[in-house]
């Protein structure tokens, strides 16, 4: 249950974090300035997450190729430094990449 919680809390944050920079994102005028308030929001405050070491993070942020209206961040972190894979060997754990994503529109309604 531990390992398994740990694990959660980091998948957790680095959807939190994808939300947050998403968010963050919407003041951009264009894509090229959504993703430096995506890159400045990340190396700023990505370290402050739970179970989150944000040298091990690396992110997407685009407008979506399917819905032009839409951005969309994408977040891959490194979770093989979490002190959860040699807790209990022989169980089952998840993978050691965790992968998350937020979209959010761009302009009005």
């Amino acid at each position: 249950m531990v390992a398994y919680g740990i694990y959660f809390g980091a998948a957790n944050s680095i959807q939190q974090i994808a939300a947050d920079a998403a968010r963050t994102a919407i003041a951009g005028l264009n894509q090229t300035e959504r993703q430096t308030l995506v890159a400045s929001f990340l190396a700023n405050n990505a370290g402050g997450y739970p179970f989150v070491d944000a040298s091990k993070l690396t992110y997407q942020a685009n407008d979506s190729t399917a819905d032009g209206s839409q951005f969309v961040v994408s977040i891959s972190y490194d979770a093989r430094n979490l002190p959860i894979w040699n807790l209990f060997p022989g169980i089952a754990m998840p993978g050691t990449t965790i992968k998350r994503q937020s979209t959010i529109r761009v302009g009005g309604i």
